[in-house]
């Protein structure tokens, strides 16, 4: 569909030739052969910058979401008209500023069908599916892969279905939003599978089997990353905290890192003028630059049509969980508002218990973080979380059993994404009186009863009006608990799995265990000082 264009580059050139004419040393032969070998680069040239290209997203094998207008997009010459067509739509545009964008009605699963594009060239995509397309995103244990994970032998051997799509956006920071990306779709199976983020293959396919409908999963996630650098500037700037707590903090720590560079350069100055040599090392400045990666890894992916996002962060704001109460619901805020797609599912992992068990009672940053996790669920509509107290490592920041949060975030996704009528989560506190010495405990999503995965339910303290904890006996009562220790005669409060490394045991009967939490609003440790 190219057309080659004649102009004043072929007048030069034959001037050219003319010379080369008057020149006996060249031959005609020469210039014929120069010409049309500069002619062909040309016009090779005009080409390629007529192209229409499509947004990296946008390949063989790639899922679109179902159910809703799905935007197709990417650029070409000024002008240009652009057509695409699916499923018999037709949809024609132009090129406005280099790019293009139309929307697709809403369309119905199913699939494989071929995707083209017409502009002064034709792109065409083979095997695109029609389904729910999920984020998947966070940091480390969100990235871990599934070939690292347990029993990754026997997932990744059995991991071959072809209505499974996988897709990982390569790790890119950027001062500025950026516009496009380079990714490719791949189908599940043994020879994709492998180096894929393995929770979000276990959530995709367990999703998969339980709907039947092509799933697609966009994996976007960093390991050590802080939920700011996952946030747009925007945001930030705007809020008067986070210009404080977390934008002023890190221009203060770049400056001071400049300033440790200069010192450090001019000492490497003067020991070299004395002939003499020094083993320190150049200082490290600060990792992470807040909203970096949203503008590297998020803001490229928008408007591709979605249905949902699963998260599991949070290890590295554990230090700032009070800080967190308000930053995770920003981001989902964040996210939700640049996507245009209204309220759309968000589901986050708690964290995983972690670093050595505790016998007595303590504070714990970790279970202050696990709290505002929960918070989140509970003043944002759509946002749900998958608690996974039975599957941490005291050594390992990184626990390798992945198949169960995957398999707890697809539960959710049926229960608060597809509206299936099953429970979704585990018990959550919702109340507690006090009757003489004993605190009765009241919670909702407890299914068909509350149980304890052991002889006695472990986890509870409890702690009177000098708020000193003290380890409590819990007895399930038809769908309450009850709490009680002889050392404290008149109770105010009740915890419950409250530590790094919380030692609890109480599931609902459907398979799903309860959320750590505290009766108290006690000053936290995590708290900004006066």
């Amino acid at each position: 569909m190219h057309t080659t264009r004649r102009g004043p580059f072929n007048t030069t050139l034959m001037k050219s030739a003319r010379v080369g004419d008057r020149n006996s040393r060249l031959s005609t032969a020469f210039f014929q052969s120069t010409i049309r070998a500069l002619a062909a680069a040309f016009f090779l040239g005009i080409s390629a910058r007529a192209d229409v290209r499509l947004h990296g997203l946008f390949n063989d094998h790639m899922v679109l979401q179902q159910g809703i207008p799905v935007a197709v997009w990417g650029w070409a010459d000024e002008g240009e008209p652009v057509r695409v067509e699916f499923r018999g739509q037709s949809i024609e545009t132009k090129t406005v500023e280099g790019r293009w964008m139309v929307h697709l009605n809403a369309l119905k699963a199913g699939g494989p069908d071929v995707l083209k594009v017409t502009g002064k060239n034709v792109v065409q995509l083979e095997d695109v599916l029609v389904g729910e397309v999920w984020i998947c995103s966070g940091q480390s244990n969100m990235e871990w892969p599934l070939s690292r994970s347990f029993d990754h032998k026997q997932a990744i051997a059995g991991s071959e279905n072809s209505m499974l799509r996988l897709l990982t956006v390569k790790k890119s920071k950027a001062l500025k939003p950026a516009s496009d990306l380079e990714a490719r779709w791949q189908v599940s199976g043994p020879e994709t599978t492998g180096n894929f983020s393995a929770v979000g293959y276990f959530f995709g396919r367990d999703l998969q089997k339980s709907l039947g409908v092509p799933i697609g999963l966009i994996h976007t996630s960093w390991g050590g990353s802080p939920a700011e650098v996952w946030m747009s500037e925007q945001t930030l700037e705007g809020n008067s905290r986070y210009r404080a707590e977390i934008l002023e903090t890190h221009r203060a720590n770049v400056a001071r890192h400049e300033e440790a560079l200069t010192k450090f350069d001019a000492e490497q100055k003067a020991l070299a003028s004395r002939g003499e040599t020094s083993e320190a090392k150049r200082p490290n400045g600060p990792y992470w630059k807040p909203s970096e990666l949203y503008n590297g890894m998020i803001a490229p992916l928008i408007p591709f049509g979605i249905k949902g996002a699963i998260w599991y962060q949070g290890e590295s704001n554990a230090g700032r969980a009070h800080q967190y109460r308000t930053l995770f619901p920003d981001m989902i805020r964040n996210w939700r508002r640049d996507w245009g797609l209204g309220d759309f599912p968000f589901l986050a992992v708690q964290l995983a218990p972690f670093m050595k068990i505790k016998p007595e009672p303590a504070e714990s940053s970790w279970a202050e973080l696990r709290e505002a996790q929960l918070l989140a669920t509970q003043i944002l509509p759509k946002v749900g979380m998958a608690v996974i107290t039975d599957v941490g490592e005291q050594e390992d920041i990184h626990p390798t059993k992945k198949e169960p949060v995957g398999a707890r975030l697809a539960v959710a996704a049926r229960g608060i994404a597809y509206g299936q009528k099953i429970v979704y989560s585990g018990p959550v506190y919702t109340g507690m009186r006090v009757r003489d010495n004993r605190v009765i405990l009241s919670f909702d999503h407890t299914g068909s009863g509350l149980e304890a995965h052991g002889d006695e339910l472990t986890g509870f303290t409890i702690a009177g009006a000098d708020r000193r904890f003290v380890p409590a006996t819990a007895r399930i009562r038809n769908d309450r608990v009850v709490v009680r220790s002889p050392e404290v005669t008149e109770p105010v409060a009740v915890r419950f799995g409250w530590a790094d490394y919380p030692v609890v045991n109480l599931w609902n009967r459907e398979g799903l265990p309860a959320t750590p939490f505290r009766t108290d609003d006690f000053p936290m440790i995590t708290a900004p000082k006066p």
